[in-house]
């Protein structure tokens, strides 16, 4: 294959939010994962040619990410055309959940911060999985496609797969702005004073973060999956006492998972422990121009609070706190003016694992999205064979304890829970998921 002249590519250097998701993913946090699930063989070609087709229309999605030893900085290189990508299915004797384990754990990008380096930003493999399931999976470097470009691919690409490739879909003109261009002017300000008061709070704070218990200590090497699956009618109480108690179900998932963490250490009533929650939320309807979620790029900005937690606490009250707190931050422009603070703070826990814990690179207990995902199955699913789908990315480098990927599907709460192994074990993340389930559903049944 020939390589693209200048005249036949565009490029442009990654932003700053988009350069610590560089920094962190070689490690092992930030390979996102799209993973599809049918009951019948996909025809290749047309695979190739919808995948083709999006790439098209999303020019991030055919580009190569580059890292310039000298300057250690990266940029997206996008050629004008691009032919079909190769995809040649292989036999997977695991499940789906494990499949998608697999590909959280196969990292093209591990060596793109060492050399001069040009790596595409998505890869897709079909893996053929026994009693006659296949599993279609999109491997994306999240600096290029955050949780809810995700998900309107998702809903672009099935829509392709099941109406024969003709199906128009939207265009994108070349690869879009990093967010920090995109801020309107002023929200991002902060005093000098401030920015350094602040980095120095983020920073002590850290140390008096309370952790899940660590089974092995020392930088975790790969990233597990555990579901947690509420059914429609206890999801449908959750959701009626979330909205009757004005709070989104993402804070009392995090009061859930507080609470749940808090339990496994059998603790006296009267000890308090401080909890990390990192809140992910996407910006585009804020930023200039406004942007709606079939631009395709990284988005996302970060929000950090932390919460004192004691025994017996309620956890209405608990959420109500968590709100609070995530309401006034934002409120602030928080989410625009602690960018630049905790992108800083995430390449420094990158390259300085030991200031962390026991060198876990743990961040905070739990992170989540403030919107939760909806997704409904059509008939368009039903004649192609969809039987289930997952969106999560990996998370064994620099992240929390636990990233909770939710969605309600087809009125079912459907999480996707990852976390750093061997840090954690599966068999301590199953039961910490199944706890948080029981407090959910207990938490919707009237007292």
């Amino acid at each position: 294959m020939s390589v693209p002249s200048p005249a036949d590519t565009t490029s442009r250097p990654v932003g700053g939010t988009e350069y610590s998701w560089c920094k962190a993913v070689p490690g092992g946090t930030g390979v996102s994962i799209l993973a599809f699930l049918f009951s019948k063989q996909p025809d290749i070609s047309h695979l190739q040619s919808c995948i083709h087709k999006l790439q098209n229309s999303h020019p991030i999605l055919r580009s190569k990410l580059r890292f310039d030893p000298a300057t250690s900085g990266y940029s997206f290189v996008t050629p004008v055309d691009s032919s079909p990508p190769q995809i040649q299915p292989s036999d997977h004797t695991q499940s789906f959940e494990l499949t998608i384990e697999h590909e959280m754990n196969t990292n093209p990008w591990a060596n793109t911060n060492k050399q001069v380096n040009e790596t595409n930003v998505m890869f897709v493999n079909v893996y053929n999985l026994p009693e006659q399931q296949w599993a279609v999976v999109l491997r994306l470097h999240t600096a290029a496609c955050d949780r809810a470009a995700a998900a309107f691919l998702f809903r672009e690409l099935l829509g392709l797969l099941g109406g024969g490739g003709d199906k128009e879909i939207v265009k994108e003109d070349g690869v879009g702005l990093a967010i920090e261009d995109c801020v309107p002017a002023g929200k991002a300000s902060k005093p000098f004073w401030a920015r350094g008061a602040d980095m120095i709070g983020y920073s002590v704070n850290s140390f008096r973060f309370s952790n899940l218990e660590f089974k092995e200590n020392g930088v975790p090497n790969s990233t597990q999956l555990v579901r947690m699956k509420i059914g429609v009618e206890d999801t449908e109480k959750i959701l009626s006492a979330c909205k009757a108690k004005d709070i989104k179900l993402f804070v009392l998932l995090a009061a859930a998972g507080i609470v749940a963490a808090r339990a496994s250490k059998n603790l006296p009533n009267d000890k308090t422990e401080k909890y990390s929650l990192t809140t992910l939320m996407d910006c585009r309807s804020l930023l200039e121009p406004v942007l709606s979620d079939h631009h395709i790029g990284f988005y996302h900005s970060a929000l950090l609070n932390n919460h004192d937690v004691k025994g017996g606490e309620d956890l209405w009250e608990l959420a109500q706190k968590i709100y609070a707190s995530l309401t006034t931050a934002k409120d602030s422009n928080k989410h625009f003016t602690d960018m630049a603070d905790l992108n800083l703070l995430m390449c420094k826990v990158v390259d300085n694992p030991g200031l962390t814990p026991s060198s876990s690179l743990r961040t905070s207990l739990i992170s989540l999205f403030d919107e939760t995902l909806v997704e409904n199955t059509n008939q368009c699913h039903k004649d192609i064979g969809l039987l289930d789908y997952v969106g999560c990315a990996s998370v064994h480098g620099a992240s929390p304890s636990l990233a909770i990927f939710d969605t309600i599907r087809d009125g079912e709460l459907d999480c996707a829970c990852v976390y750093p192994s061997p840090t954690h074990s599966r068999e301590q993340m199953q039961a910490f998921v199944d706890h948080m389930k029981q407090i959910l559903i207990a938490s919707s049944v009237p007292k």
